[in-house]
């Protein structure tokens, strides 16, 4: 049985405890692989290798970092179906998904930021007539990146892709569910020329390799995505070491419809924000606002199209919703549909787990569902399901829709849907989101801020706020003549 090894200073090692993990193929419910148990002993192999790769690595310029980046970028092109596959096996979603976003948007990650840094700037100001301040921006050193299982090479490139690129070394632990493709990384990370120590992979749980990472004291930096929870534990050890922080973490988001869409193309949209890769998406719009005048109509055409998620085996072409990453995170997703029936809900979709035949007979699927007449302030409106679960609201005005939105501890995404661009400006200004999308979903520019408010967490990632994130600025005064 394959075994997925830590990979610190440039090869691949056991782990010191001499544990593993087992690895479930979420799909078929087997063990098909075991995964390194890493704890604080490994992590301080990693940091040591970080902090003796960071001299050479951080001194070399921008050009330099940038090439091997690119070399990287390509390889994991040329391994694109090879990766999608490990991506699919490992976390349940469809192939087709794998092969068109995952590795394509993990490719896309290397190489924005392997380009970036040859395009930024500092500022510089003059004084006076015979002084000068300009800001310089310099590596932090050795910095932790951790990431979730819900997007595996997609997220772990997101984040070690601008930390490399600003020179930094990297200490990274993908998450223990979802840790294939991570682990093949390393290999194409050799074979581009990465020099050994500027980026380690360790694997295992949370609490015993990831609080490793975040408690060390020579990683000047943690960037995580994952739960509201497992954030605020990582920001009670952090904070009083001064490290900086960006946390990615939960979301309840609202998809509004307002009354002037087109009914069937937008339904189909709305169902597509809610159930793509099972739901399993930080971005997806669980709670689905409809304007009470087309609430009949729209509600009709969305249950069509969530009948249309075709549960079955994720490597058939024609599956749209493959199996949930495990069998705790399948009974938490039944458990709130159930906990909705309680709240006075009404299943108008889906609602139950299926049972496949063959190769995926003991698979975690769950019908994509649609939830109606549950009131805005119960639990199912308002704990984040991460699953393919949502729930379908009526609303009357602009107002009343502004607030029940807000009416949430998250505020990472939102999606207005309307051909009316005064009204769209209106809304996305009142929302308390960090993205606001407007008659689209999931559309995408690197160049752009990305994060959440109130509890779905501190900082923005993307472009230049995480190349800033990932540097320290220095502001020089310079006397021209003493």
């Amino acid at each position: 049985m394959l075994h997925i090894r830590n990979y610190i200073g440039g090869h691949y090692c056991d782990p010191n405890s001499g544990l593993w993990i087992e690895n479930v193929n979420p799909s078929t419910g087997e063990v098909y692989s075991l995964i390194a148990r890493s704890d604080e002993r490994d992590v301080a192999d990693a940091v040591r290798a970080a902090q003796e790769a960071f001299p050479t690595w951080s001194a070399m310029p921008a050009k330099g970092r940038s090439e091997v980046l690119l070399r990287i970028s390509a390889k994991i092109n040329d391994h694109l179906e090879d990766l999608a596959l490990a991506e699919t096996n490992d976390q349940g979603k469809p192939l087709w998904l794998s092969r068109s976003v995952d590795i394509p948007r993990a490719v896309e990650n290397m190489a924005f930021f392997a380009t970036e840094i040859l395009h930024t700037h500092t500022d510089a100001h003059q004084t006076d007539e015979s002084v000068i301040n300009f800001t310089v921006r310099k590596p932090l050193g050795v910095v932790g990146c951790i990431s979730p299982w819900n997007l595996p090479l997609y997220l772990f490139t997101w984040k070690i892709a601008p930390a490399l690129a600003a020179g930094n070394t990297v200490v990274a632990k993908p998450s223990e569910l979802t840790p294939m493709t991570a682990f093949l990384l390393a290999q194409i990370c050799i074979d581009a020329g990465l020099p050994p120590g500027v980026l380690n992979i360790v694997h295992g749980f949370g609490p015993e390799c990831g609080q490793a990472i975040v408690e060390h004291p020579h990683v000047k930096a943690i960037s995580f995505t994952g739960g509201t929870v497992t954030g605020k534990a990582i920001a009670a050890a952090a904070a009083p070491m001064f490290k900086k922080l960006s946390l990615e973490l939960g979301g309840k988001n609202p998809t509004i419809v307002f009354d002037d869409v087109k009914i069937a193309s937008t339904a189909r949209s709305v169902a597509r924000a809610a159930f793509t890769n099972q739901g399993e998406i930080c971005l997806c719009g669980s709670r689905i606002f409809v304007q009470r005048g087309i609430i009949e109509e729209f509600q009709k055409a969305l249950i069509e199209e969530t009948h249309r998620f075709l549960v079955g085996d994720p490597l058939e072409p024609e599956t749209r919703t493959g199996a949930v990453v495990n069998a705790a995170h399948m009974e938490k997703v039944l458990g709130y549909i159930e906990l909705a029936k309680q709240e006075g809900g009404m299943i108008l979709a889906g609602g139950r787990r299926v049972e496949l035949e063959g190769r995926c007979a003991g698979g975690f699927f769950i019908e994509p569902t649609l939830i109606g007449g549950l009131p805005q302030d119960c639990r199912v409106n308002r704990e984040e399901i991460f699953g393919p679960a949502a729930t379908i609201i009526p609303f009357d005005t602009e107002d009343d829709v502004v607030a029940m939105a807000n009416d949430t501890a998250y505020g990472l995404a939102a999606t207005i849907w309307t051909t009316n661009v005064h009204r769209a400006h209106r809304t996305a200004q009142r929302l308390e989101s960090g993205i606001v999308w407007v008659n689209t979903w999931l559309m995408r520019d690197l160049r752009t801020p990305f994060g959440g408010m109130k509890h779905s967490g501190v900082g923005r990632e993307g472009g230049t706020e995480a190349l800033r994130f990932f540097t320290e600025p220095k502001n020089i005064c310079l006397q021209i003549e003493p």
